[in-house]
């Protein structure tokens, strides 16, 4: 599997998940599977977007596009951190 880990500062939660809906068609199409939002436990407008994806050469295209960087600047998203994964065990205890 493979697997994208975003930590960023968002200026508004709110404002930024309409948008964040907005594109999950697009996420979608780009080879999104899944997804989970956290945030930081003192700290809103801090999130962490984890998602599955089709291939990490998928979500690169995706992520590094100039039209997402032009939504995450109307989103308000403040100097995302972006952290390409693959899975090499997993387990339940």
């Amino acid at each position: 599997m493979h697997y994208v880990l975003i930590i960023h500062e968002v200026e508004s939660y709110p404002a930024w998940k309409t948008i964040f809906d907005q594109a999950a068609g697009m996420r979608k199409n780009a080879g999104e599977i899944a997804y989970q939002l956290l945030r930081y436990d003192a700290a809103a407008n801090n999130i962490v977007h984890f998602s599955e994806w089709s291939s990490l050469e998928h979500a690169r295209r995706f992520f590094e596009s100039p039209e997402l960087v032009e939504i995450r600047k109307k989103a308000g998203v403040k100097a995302p951190e972006f952290i390409y994964l693959q899975e090499i065990e997993r387990g339940a205890l």
